[in-house]
């Protein structure tokens, strides 16, 4: 009976969650250079990202950090954006990618769970970095695209009840049991996201999540180490192909074992 349930998958929220900063916010120097945003955008996002950083975000920000992207990025040229990110991914995302998530990750690819990236960041953004971290698969917000230019409207919000319609029609799609799946966030805006797993667990939670995860008895979980992901490996093999996946699943192997260690710390 054991062997006709559902697969199993990891699915795991990106900002404060996996990445120590916001996604989105990390692009907001090369965007300015390339001359999409203005130096009062800048500011405006950083301060927004400070108070990202120092609470979290509740509903009624999160509609407005929308409702103020979405008018911000209309007319940017979809090509350009997708550019600018490949360009500068390595430089200014793999530096904030918390260890503790690289092996908590590593440890559910051991286990032959897939690994997934829920954000309500830009597909644009989100593709990348979940690809950089060997994800299977990502849901993400999807903007309205004409002529190859946003067009300053929403076509898919992956926040909140969202990203359960993402997690409901990945889990139809590629047969995952939620009841066995295990998610991971910071912000009790994910709480619809966590609720539908049947393994919770709270990541450096916003106050209101904290609350929420004790009493529901979640576990919380407190990642304080990003490093770059390229300093973590060891240096190429210059023997043979062979000998480069032996290094590298020795990599995903200690990673896998850090991480258990650390849960049983904790």
């Amino acid at each position: 009976m054991t062997a006709d349930r559902g697969r199993v998958a990891a699915f795991f929220d990106l900002d404060k969650t996996v990445i120590a900063r916001s996604s989105a916010f990390v692009f907001s120097k090369p965007f300015l250079d390339q001359g999409l945003l203005s130096r009062r955008a800048v500011l405006e996002s950083s301060y927004a990202h400070f108070l990202f950083l120092l609470s979290g975000a509740d509903h009624d920000q999160m509609e407005r950090m929308r409702e103020h992207l979405t008018k911000m990025c209309a007319g940017w040229d979809v090509g350009q954006v997708r550019s600018i990110v490949a360009e500068t991914l390595h430089e200014l995302v793999d530096p904030l990618i918390y260890a503790e998530a690289a092996d908590l990750i590593a440890d559910h690819r051991i286990r032959g769970h897939d690994v997934i990236i829920v954000s309500a960041s830009g597909e644009e953004v989100v593709a990348p970095i979940a690809a950089a971290l060997g994800a299977d698969h990502f849901a993400a917000t999807r903007m309205v695209i004409e002529n190859n230019r946003y067009a300053g409207e929403v076509e898919f919000y992956c926040y909140g009840d969202g990203k359960v319609e993402a997690m409901k029609k990945m889990a139809a799609q590629y047969g995952y049991d939620l009841s066995r799946c295990y998610a991971y966030s910071d912000s009790v805006t994910d709480v619809p996201m966590l609720s539908a797993v049947g393994h919770a667990t709270a990541v450096n939670p916003d106050r209101a999540l904290r609350r929420e995860a004790s009493a529901k008895g979640w576990p919380i979980l407190t990642f304080s180490n990003p490093v770059s992901l390229w300093a973590r490996l060891p240096a190429p093999s210059t023997t043979t192909v062979a000998a480069s996946v032996a290094v590298g699943l020795g990599a995903v192997a200690a990673g896998a074992l850090s991480y258990r260690l650390l849960r049983r710390r904790q």
